[in-house]
């Protein structure tokens, strides 16, 4: 037997490698809904025998889902319990245009929620306002506090909502945190020990043994979710840690927006944090505590829109293509990263080709030079075709906002690129409102006071080794 094998090992081994190829292959070929994606995988395969394979093994199939499936079970999400009342479209009619009612009608399609009457919505700039908001709220809690967030730095801010965490606790306050697991080791001790040492029921999202050091993964929990009793609740793109406080003068500032947010929407922040809570632990929690009856705080009409690569696949970049769509005279884009793939440049720029006044603001400087650069490579294609591009002035701004007609807005922790379209966990809200859009009009007004405005002659003439860097960047725009 030992002769047989040391004979035919090599045609032994030829067999097993051709099968393990013709094997993933098959998996990708029916299970990528993208042909590109799918070409890309079967090429690997094919082009590097087994290290391919292991690659699709590792990062290719999605266990998210299925994962989430057996966890969640048959049980859904009801509306009746937490007192959502249906906006019954032929009586409000929306107090909006035709074409917000459109695109209304199309996102409770996506997301398969109600838009929600009587929201108030405040936006908090920077750590300096953001923060001390959410400290006083966890302070003045009584029954529960859900955080969910993706970077909790182990600095003084963090240890800030720790002692005020751990002080909810020893008045009897039910406590949940969710830090995702890459976001948790930006710090070279991550705050989560101290959190468990302090009595704080606390989840790291998805553990994973990758080096800490690496910015792009895939399958990572981006979402900022704070729900204070189950009736106030925060969200936005601020991450916990001391860049955010302007005032501070940290080392890296950061300038941010968050919301806080009053009404019966904060119930559709709970689903999304006690859904993740289900993922990470297994807890199921239900009931009263968590989901009470809200009334109306305001006249905002407002929706959640959570979006991941699992059966909330999608939603998001569909709202995206929706509100482009819809949009009659302006659109607004605040983003950090904007890496756009083609579908929704061609959005970008129909719409400007319909005569909508299409505005992207980005920063000047960015956090992941290499996103900057692919970015870069991106915009002649938008200018070409009449969209206007702002670059903000220091420090890096992490803003993510999108305006429609200065009376739909849509604000979260999604950014336009494919790691929040594809590849993370992401919560956003659209709201209804001309005067809270206007409001933030304003703010957006303010950033472009001090901002320059790209012109496509000048990204013609950037130096030819510039170009080429920005140009190989863009090649791994999928992955950014």
């Amino acid at each position: 037997m030992w002769d047989f094998t040391i004979h035919y090992w090599p045609g032994i081994l030829s067999a097993l490698t051709i099968a393990l190829s013709a094997l993933t292959s098959v998996h990708a070929i029916f299970n990528k809904e993208d042909s590109i994606s799918a070409v890309a995988w079967v090429g690997l395969i094919w082009l590097v025998p087994v290290f391919g394979s292991i690659l699709y093994l590792m990062l290719g199939i999605n266990r998210i889902k299925r994962r989430a499936k057996v966890l969640r079970g048959e049980q859904t999400w009801t509306e009746t319990r937490t007192g959502y009342q249906v906006i019954d479209y032929s009586d409000q009619e929306l107090r909006l245009g035709d074409q917000l009612r459109a695109l209304s009608e199309l996102v409770r399609r996506i997301v398969q929620k109600p838009l929600l009457p009587g929201n108030r919505v405040i936006p908090l700039i920077n750590g300096d306002n953001a923060y001390p908001a959410m400290l006083e709220a966890i302070d003045e809690a009584e029954t529960s506090i859900n955080l969910s967030t993706y970077i909790f730095d182990n600095d003084n801010s963090g240890n800030t909502f720790l002692e005020a965490l751990e002080r909810a606790v020893g008045r009897g306050v039910e406590v949940r945190v969710i830090v995702d697991d890459m976001g948790a080791r930006y710090s070279r001790r991550p705050i989560t020990t101290k959190m468990k040492r302090a009595g704080i029921k606390t989840a790291r999202f998805l553990p994973t043994l990758l080096p800490s050091k690496m910015p792009f993964l895939n399958l990572r929990n981006h979402r900022k979710i704070l729900v204070i009793d189950g009736k106030t609740g925060f969200t936005g793109g601020m991450n916990i840690r001391d860049g955010h406080v302007i005032g501070g003068n940290p080392s890296h500032p950061v300038q941010d927006l968050h919301f806080m947010i009053e009404g019966p929407v904060v119930a559709h922040l709970q689903e999304a944090f006690l859904e993740d809570w289900a993922f990470c632990t297994g807890e199921r929690l239900d009931g009263e505590i968590w989901f009470p009856e809200i009334g109306p705080r305001g006249s905002i009409l407002a929706r959640g829109i959570p979006d991941g690569p699992d059966e909330d696949f999608g939603k998001l970049l569909w709202t995206f293509h929706g509100a482009l769509a819809c949009a009659k005279s302006s659109i607004r884009i605040v983003t950090p990263y904007f890496v756009p793939d083609s579908s929704l440049i061609t959005s970008l720029n129909i719409a400007a080709m319909r005569g909508v006044r299409v505005e992207i603001i980005l920063p000047r400087t960015n956090n992941l030079p290499m996103v900057k650069w692919a970015s870069t490579e991106i915009l002649p294609q938008l200018l070409e075709h009449g969209c206007t591009v702002y670059l903000t002035s220091p420090p890096f701004d992490h803003t993510k906002l999108m305006i429609i007609d200065s009376a739909w807005t849509l604000f979260g922790s999604g950014n336009w690129d494919a790691r929040s379209l594809k590849l993370n966990f992401e919560f956003n809200v659209e709201c209804y409102d001309t005067t809270f859009a206007e409001e933030l009009d304003s703010l957006i007004q303010e950033k472009l006071n001090n901002a320059g405005q790209v012109t496509l002659e000048g990204l013609r003439n950037r130096p030819f080794p510039v170009r080429l860097r920005d140009g190989i960047a863009r090649l791994f725009s999928p992955y950014l």
